[in-house]
């Protein structure tokens, strides 16, 4: 069965709660941009490029809904603005929703533009489209970059011969992050969802998920990624679904697995997601991402960032301007799941029913919590997108190129 992150058609949005993963599937109904904005700040939806899809397609819902209700086409627009700036303040590091409403705005103004005044419905219909292509657009490059990604590795890894190879991740960015699995049919004026037949893509996943269609992954080591545990328990759950070989280790493991089992295990490459590509290649992720990229230089490890070129910002020219938000220290001190318990065939188990919420720090202990950090580009071997892998010349990133040439 496949995993579906998304579910979606004209006027009706579903999400899967990312919160209640990996013991239980709960969809929740998006029903305006209100919905997207707390799913989004809750991360009940997370990874950069789901957020843009999620934030532009609830918003493609809430038009959907009451069409015609929001008076002229300047009316419209200016209506359709206001959702989209709002939107973006839900998650100000991930630039790909900053980037999707900058496109959305630039659709709308141009279909006000070309309207009657009185013709307020074409606006709407011009965003609902263009939401829609959104998502189309996404699916399809995500399996480029899997795919990309996959022969990159493969091509360093000639010099060992032809053994499997095993690669490291860092929280997730797979079905959970990116609705990979998910793919448009239009027929008229309807649009229909349904599972590809093939595995799913992701951004980073995508790429494990490519070596592993080749034949040739030994293990995907993923880290656990505190203090939200997406990777325990979102990438887990993902590699487990899809059975692909796969381990876990805590965050402060990977110096030693890769000093102690990379020889053994093969381990080539660590892979990761962006939620921001500075212009110079300097890289916002998930936090840990930094400290896994100076462990790479340091063990020899090729360090590979996948992500869309929705996520380059060529207007910021360096890490430094990148905006880094910072959670409540509350999410390092406590953690919350399902009671554990044995079945009736003596095996472990888990108690959905009986969510708990527990202290893991001393009471009143006071917490830094950055959620991302960012990893400077001469750590960084190569940025693989949806138009192939970019390396440095001359030792520096021209990430510009990406955009003079199509896939």
């Amino acid at each position: 069965m496949v995993l579906q992150a998304i579910k979606y058609t004209p006027g009706s949005l579903e999400i899967l709660d990312q919160l209640q993963l990996p013991h239980k599937e709960v969809y929740q109904n998006i029903t305006n941009v209100e919905d997207a904005w707390h799913a989004i700040k809750d991360m009940r939806v997370r990874g950069a490029p789901a957020i843009a899809i999620v934030a532009a397609l609830a918003l493609a819902v809430e038009l959907f809904n009451k069409k015609n209700s929001h008076g002229s086409s300047h009316q419209t627009k200016e209506y359709i603005v206001t959702k989209l700036e709002y939107l973006v303040t839900s998650r100000p590091t991930a630039v790909n929703l900053a980037d999707a409403a900058r496109k959305l705005e630039k659709r709308v103004t141009e279909a006000a533009a070309e309207s009657s005044d009185s013709q307020g419905g074409l606006v709407e219909d011009s965003y609902i489209t263009a939401a829609q292509d959104m998502l189309v657009d996404d699916v399809q490059d995500n399996e480029k970059i899997g795919s990309y990604g996959a022969s990159w590795i493969l091509k360093l890894a000639k010099a060992n011969g032809d053994r499997k190879v095993s690669v490291v991740t860092h929280c997730n960015t797979g079905y959970a992050e990116v609705h990979s699995s998910w793919v448009l049919y239009q027929t008229n004026t309807t649009i229909f969802t349904r599972s590809l037949a093939t595995a799913g893509y992701g951004t980073a996943l995508g790429v494990i998920r490519s070596l592993h269609k080749s034949h040739r992954l030994q293990c995907a080591y993923y880290t656990e990624t505190r203090p939200y545990n997406q990777g325990s328990r979102l990438t887990g759950y993902e590699l487990l679904h899809d059975n692909i070989p796969c381990a876990m280790i805590t965050d402060s493991m990977a110096a030693a697995l890769l000093r102690l089992k990379g020889e053994s295990q093969n381990i080539v490459a660590i892979i990761v997601g962006a939620d921001r590509v500075a212009a110079n290649g300097d890289t916002a992720n998930k936090i840990g991402t930094y400290a896994l990229a100076i462990l790479a230089k340091h063990h020899g490890v090729k360090f590979l960032v996948a992500a869309p070129r929705t996520t380059i910002d060529l207007g910021t020219r360096t890490g430094e301007g990148i905006t880094i938000e910072e959670r409540p220290p509350r999410e390092m001190t406590v953690m919350k799941g399902p009671r554990t318990k044995t079945d009736d065939r003596g095996e472990p188990a888990v108690d959905t029913m009986a969510v708990e919420e527990v202290s893991t720090a001393a009471m009143g202990t006071q917490a830094w919590n950055p959620a991302f950090d960012v990893t400077p580009a001469d750590l960084i071997d190569g940025i693989v997108t949806e138009v192939g892998v970019l390396e440095k010349e001359e030792g520096q990133f021209h990430v510009e190129k990406a955009f003079s040439y199509h896939s």
